[in-house]
């Protein structure tokens, strides 16, 4: 691995989407770039091309340098030419979770300061019932979708109409702003995390050398929201490799789809490794191309899963804000293990004084890096949490690790109020937030609990207003249409009080040690399963 200190500061033509895209289509005009779950493909000249015309859409609707644009989209041809279309603009890529809805839609939407946006046809009903912040414009993505009063829309035709991104008003430079990610919401309501070009570039050109480089097909099916979707896209691009991107990570498809298009790298999070190991031994256990997969966490299942598919495994520890700082190598003996820090990275474990603690305890990592632009440039709209975040110059995660004597990092929990549940983060302040705004709930306190698969399954302990009678299955529709389907808590147990501290905060510790009690309501033992909507 190439220590980060001894590389230079990217240039705009090593980091810039359109620099990178302009320079691989003159270098690599016919070679692959996408490939798409139907077959159908680009290569980097083809790419190029779409982006050109996806940029003339935008700009005839008034999108310039520096402007956000809204993508709420699932994986696929459309969202991927919004990208590219929107990065040739010099503007910023905006991807929002598909499951949003309500207010959490509406905070997002206020976040983003878009006035144009690509949605797609099945999310139109929820655009209507909120309040859209700046947004005027809409390219409807997959059929008609009725009026919205206060948007304009048109049809995703314009996008295949032959045009040119022209001229940039200044050149665009690796601390541009890039994208802006949302996070989960660990201790509040979301936060738009503004990425440069060179903090995307370091994460996925620098720092993932055994996933990303021109000799990968990596097959993408992260969604594009997340960074680690949208990175990967970005990172094969970086370096003239080659991405698979279907909609989502199915188990009953995934290998399949592997054999199929030659991909030879993943990554793979959570539930996805155990899912695979659930299916029965095969003779065509290890007949496919993948090399290597970026696992986290890494797991007894994972070194389970390397041996029976053979099949490389890394370990990282990182998040949207970071660049990848801490990393193992390929295959490390340790379960639970992250890595050790990479060169140009700095890190303190430390207690709530910022004071660092001995070597084995455990503390909260906080971090710095030698090069400029390299982590996130701020929470947008937000600099309290930006002030609160970067404090006595460093970067606090909020996470708590602990270091061994070999130097080797190790992931022990979240200091944030934070729950994960099948890759997805979820933040227990928003689920507590509806589920207070049903009728006699007084009090709620949002836990994860341990998962029969992986992760955490959602908990959700109701202290009922005095003489409410709640009635859980009604608690749990009325949450169904206000939140995403991995958000709305499995277990549920009223308390008729809630345990609290002498200054009246709630002791979630204890209700952890509780766990799921003899007197919990479980929604999936009463038939009451939720699954993803599909769109499109």
């Amino acid at each position: 691995m190439t220590p980060m200190s001894d590389m230079p500061f990217p240039t705009p033509d090593q980091a810039v989407t359109r620099h990178l895209l302009e320079r691989q289509a003159r270098e690599h005009p016919d070679d692959l770039y996408m490939r798409f779950q139907d077959g159908s493909e680009w290569t980097f000249a083809e790419a190029l091309e779409q982006g050109h015309r996806a940029a003339a859409a935008l700009k005839k609707l008034g999108v310039e340098q520096g402007d956000h644009v809204f993508n709420w989209l699932p994986n696929g041809k459309a969202a991927v030419r919004a990208w590219l279309g929107t990065h040739m603009l010099g503007a910023v890529f905006v991807p929002a979770n598909l499951a949003y809805r309500g207010s959490l839609l509406r905070h997002v939407l206020w976040l983003a300061d878009a006035r144009v946006g690509l949605v797609h046809r099945d999310l139109m009903p929820r655009l209507a019932e909120v309040e859209r912040g700046m947004l005027e414009k809409v390219i409807v993505i997959g059929g008609e979708a009725d009026p919205v009063d206060g948007l304009t829309l048109h049809g995703e035709a314009m996008l295949d109409e032959p045009g040119h991104a022209g001229d940039l008003a200044r050149p665009l430079a690796p601390w541009d702003n890039m994208t802006i990610i949302f996070t989960s919401g660990t201790t509040g309501p979301s936060k738009a995390v503004m990425c440069s070009y060179a903090h995307m570039w370091t994460f996925y050109h620098a720092a993932m050398p055994a996933m990303i480089g021109r000799e990968y097909r990596h097959l993408a099916h992260l969604p594009i929201f997340h960074s680690g979707g949208f990175g990967c896209l970005y990172g094969q691009l970086s370096n003239a490799g080659s991405v698979v991107l279907v909609e989502s990570f199915k188990t009953d498809q995934f290998w399949q789809i592997v054999r199929e298009h030659g991909a030879n790298t993943t990554t793979l999070l959570g539930a996805m490794i155990p899912f695979l190991l659930s299916a029965p031994p095969s003779d065509d256990d290890r007949d496919h191309s993948l090399r290597s997969v970026s696992a986290v966490p890494y797991t007894a299942d994972v070194k389970a899963f390397t041996a029976r598919f053979g099949v490389g495994a890394f370990a990282a520890y990182s998040m949207t804000e970071l660049a990848n700082p801490v990393q193992s190598p390929l295959n490390p003996d340790k379960i639970g293990v992250a890595g050790r820090l990479r060169a140009g990275q700095h890190i303190r474990l430390v207690d709530e004084h910022d004071i660092e603690v001995p070597e084995g305890a455990v503390g909260e990592a906080i971090l710095r890096c030698d090069q400029p632009w390299t982590m996130f440039t701020e929470y947008y709209k937000n600099p309290e949490a930006t002030a609160e975040t970067w404090r006595n110059g460093w970067l606090h995660t909020g996470d708590l690790l602990r270091r061994d004597a070999d130097g080797d990092y190790f992931f022990v929990d979240r200091r944030k109020d934070a729950i994960r549940r099948r890759g997805e983060n979820i933040s227990a302040y928003e689920v507590e937030q509806e589920i207070r705004a049903f009728n006699g709930v007084r009090e709620a306190a949002v836990i994860g609990v341990a998962s029969d698969k992986t992760e955490d399954e959602v908990m959700a302990c109701v202290m009922p207003s005095d003489g409410a009678d709640i009635d859980l299955k009604a608690l749990t529709d009325f949450l169904a249409t206000r939140l995403p389907h991995y958000m709305v808590p499995r277990y549920f147990r009223l308390m008729p009080d809630l345990p609290r501290t002498p200054t009246q905060k709630i002791q979630k510790y204890a209700l952890r040690d509780d766990g799921v009690t003899a007197d919990t309501w479980d929604r999936e033992a009463a038939g009451i399963r939720l699954r993803r909507e599909r769109i499109g």
